[in-house]
């Protein structure tokens, strides 16, 4: 029998159209539980409850939302060993350091991160207007929708990651649709959120969980007036046909969808420390299989000697390091279809392009090379996302087309350049970076872009095709929250009817609001 819905609060049988099995990636074989396919019925009422939850989460505490948060990650701790050992079997991602040591405390630390500012409010920017008798904030915006991707389980996940905790210290109820390749492991973490939830007295409702849908039907759910916005981490094909359906109806979608992260490696700095970039890069790139959306697709070097001994000691290192297990089949069928578009371009393959080579489903380690003239004569194709354990270097003549280089890229999480210590690459630097500032939300220097830190002056979104909206981080609390929340005005409205954070006395002594011009915790006159 498959596994149950969590609809309303209550974990009962789908109304399924099919059901599906997760894969062992290292394995190729099926896991042992069976997932269903939920049909619109089962859409149609978690909108209905979650509704009904919005309503109830509008009168809650940012205390009693903090509580639930807190409560979470106690138990996603105590469950550590169970999410642990499910995710590696779903994901074939290493038990240690990745999965235990990493990614876990990560997950419950943004939760503990979005509980403080939830309690604290200040992130609604609560503005006070006394002379006009107008006061306005930032407040919940309904009913979200998190689509999980495969990569993150834990962090980015669709009941635990990043958008599910902004929406929910935001006020929001939660609608989690599993990613399809480690439902087990969102079980387990809906299981100890709905504990969570009933032990802190949540509406029910306040977060439910689907495995899979219908194209047509996740279409359906994402245009429902019920739904107040949605978050989805995933591939650009499914992610546009998603915002389409939204932009019907006018619901705001915030998408992380494509970047190939660029990196400037300018001439100075390879004649300081060639071989410790080339490391560097190796690592960064073939970390967890290439598995990461800020892992560094593009390489730009200057191709004088030692431009060309940096892809030649690249390119060996390649070809020695272990290769990696990748998510699922599909993961590697897509990577073979960018490897394939990229050499129909011209590029020209240095290494790798080869199914197998470790564990599972696996594609060698793969380096292609481009020009200049190349990469600018043919940008949209050369910027052919391949999602795993590859990276595309182009070596150009000369600073000039590095610009060029820079003028022709979409959109990017991150982007970064590495100069010389001495300074002799100022000029170069400063160059570059005005070309490629406005084509990245993250812009590093001396370093590799593979981590996120959960900072709150984190940017982890970019211009489109990285994200739908260049405003916005999925990464970094407070700002992340603000992605679920909507501007409330209220007008001469009666004193008692003004929701608490906006009446005269501050109700945590603590929050920032601004009150006739100025940033102040205290209360109005006081």
């Amino acid at each position: 029998m498959a596994q149950p819905v969590l609809i309303g609060g209550q974990w009962r049988e789908a109304n399924a159209s099919s059901v599906f099995r997760a894969e062992n990636p290292a394995t190729q074989e099926p896991m042992d539980e069976e997932y269903p396919v939920s049909s619109w019925e089962d859409c149609d009422e978690a909108l209905g409850c979650a509704a009904a939850a919005a309503i109830a989460m509008r009168k809650l505490t940012g205390d009693a939302i903090a509580n639930f948060m807190e409560k979470y990650a106690d138990r996603i701790e105590a469950r550590k060993d169970d999410l642990v050992a499910m995710a590696n079997a779903e994901t074939a991602l290493p038990v240690s350091p990745r999965l235990g040591d990493v990614e876990l405390p990560r997950t419950t630390g943004q939760l503990r991160q979005a509980a403080a500012a939830a309690r604290d409010g200040s992130w609604r920017q609560l503005t006070i207007d006394t002379a006009a008798n107008i006061r306005s904030g930032l407040a919940p915006l309904g009913p979200i929708a998190v689509f999980g991707p495969n990569n993150f389980p834990f962090a980015f996940g669709s009941i635990s990651g990043g958008d599910f905790t902004a929406a929910i210290a935001a006020g929001n109820p939660v609608i989690a649709k599993a990613n399809s390749s480690h439902p087990a492991t969102t079980r387990i973490f809906a299981e100890e959120a709905q504990a969570a939830a009933e032990e802190t007295g949540m509406p029910a409702g306040v977060v439910q969980l689907i495995y899979r849908t219908a194209h047509e039907d996740g279409e359906r759910l994402v245009a429902d007036a019920r739904l107040g916005g949605v978050g989805y981490t995933g591939a650009r094909g499914a992610g546009l046909k998603l915002k389409a359906a939204a932009d019907t109806v006018g619901v705001p979608i915030y998408l992380e969808l494509s970047s190939i992260n660029p990196v400037v490696i300018l001439p100075g700095a390879l004649a300081e420390r060639n071989d410790d970039l080339q490391q560097e890069f190796t690592g960064s790139c073939l970390m967890g299989a290439g598995q990461f959306c800020t892992n560094p697709g593009l390489v730009v070097v200057v191709g004088d000697d030692n431009g060309e001994q940096f892809v030649a000691g690249v390119a060996e290192k390649f070809a020695a390091a272990p290769v990696g297990t990748l998510l699922s089949r599909g993961v590697a069928s897509l990577l073979a279809n960018s490897v394939s578009q990229l050499r129909e371009a011209g590029a020209e393959c240095l290494v790798g392009d080869a199914d197998g080579g470790g564990q599972g489903h696996s594609r060698a380690n793969t380096l292609l090379r481009v020009t200049g003239e190349q990469f600018v004569s043919n940008s949209e194709v050369m910027q052919t996302e391949a999602f795993g354990n590859e990276s595309l270097m182009v070596v150009v003549a000369d600073i000039d087309q590095v610009c060029a280089v820079m003028d022709g890229l979409e959109g990017n999480l991150t982007g970064c350049i590495y100069s010389a210590a001495d300074g002799s690459d100022d000029e170069a630097y400063d160059r570059v970076a005005d070309h490629l500032r406005p084509h990245v939300g993250r812009l590093l220097n001396d370093k590799m872009p593979t981590g996120v830190a959960v900072s709150e002056a984190m940017n982890h979104g970019g211009p489109f095709p990285a994200t739908g909206h260049p405003g916005f981080t999925a990464v970094g609390i407070p700002s992340s929250l603000v992605r679920f929340a909507s501007l409330h005005c209220f007008d001469a409205v009666r004193p008692h009817r003004l929701p608490a954070c906006l009446q005269d006395k501050n109700p945590t002594g603590s929050t920032w609001r601004r009150i006739d011009g100025q940033w102040t915790t205290d209360d109005v006159g006081g």
